[in-house]
């Protein structure tokens, strides 16, 4: 598949948009899941591309900036990932093993950017101190965000002609097969280690039988999602109704409502 200038246009804005959004955080655009269907849609596999973010926002939960501590940077690895498979014809695996590379690169281009804004900062106490002008403000903040968004968006847009002039697709060739089938490996090890993290950390005891089920019914049988998740649905409510803790609770409520209604 090669990539078009109307596709190049719509790709560069698209990351711009990531980019900035990674700051602002409202509609979280910048998260993998978000950041690699956008992009699908865009190259027209929309199916890979889910799969892909998918896969890496399990991966990235924990990715969170905490103070000034600056987290590995999750849309452009998820963007340029999605780009590797799709437009490179990259296994999934090995778009998903390099994305941790790329979203150390990205963390340190975060860094660096949010150094050189500092002097935007300063720049804003000058304003204020000597004519308080609010509108030259506005110009620094939107200015600030735009460089933010290009972060995102030259690395991408830089990769993407890349790939539209083949020269990553003759660098790729040039890798011997068992190091590929090494990563793609690699990239299964790191999606079954990033399911394992948010089990741990999400895990009930009292409720792990169910998710045992779970597995033993989707690998003996030929059920789709949807039927799993009826089948999910149908097992929670009957907990709930059979569960000693959730019916003493319910009986005690009508208890209470019986003796309301005698009074």
């Amino acid at each position: 598949m090669e990539i078009t200038s109307p596709k190049l246009i719509l790709i560069f804005l698209t990351s711009l948009i990531i980019g900035m959004e990674s700051i602002l955080d409202q509609f979280q655009l910048h998260r993998p899941l978000l950041a690699c269907t956008l992009i699908g849609i865009i190259l027209g596999d929309i199916k890979t591309s889910i799969i892909i973010g998918g896969t890496l926002e399990i991966m990235s939960l924990g990715w969170v900036n905490i103070g000034a501590a600056i987290c590995p940077d999750c849309a452009l690895a998820s963007i340029i990932s999605t780009l590797l498979v799709i437009i490179g014809k990259q296994s999934i695996g090995y778009g998903i093993t390099l994305s941790i590379p790329i979203a150390a690169a990205g963390q340190i281009l975060t860094i660096i950017l949010r150094s050189l804004t500092i002097s935007f900062q300063h720049l804003a106490d000058k304003v204020i101190n000597n004519n308080k002008n609010t509108t030259y403000l506005s110009y620094l903040h939107i200015i600030s965000l735009i460089l933010q968004g290009l972060r995102i968006a030259l690395p991408v847009i830089i990769f993407s002609y890349s790939i539209k002039t083949k020269t990553i697709k003759n660098l790729l060739n040039l890798i011997p097969k068992t190091i590929t089938d090494g990563l793609n490996v690699a990239g299964n090890i790191v999606v079954t280690i990033g399911y394992a993290m948010v089990i741990n950390m999400i895990k009930e005891k009292h409720l792990m039988p169910f998710f045992f089920l779970g597995f033993v019914i989707s690998g003996s049988t030929s059920f789709n999602l949807l039927s799993l998740g009826i089948i999910g649905i149908i097992l929670s409510i009957l907990y709930t109704q059979l569960s000693p803790k959730y019916y003493i609770k319910y009986n005690k409520k009508q208890k209470k409502i019986k003796e309301d209604e005698l009074d």
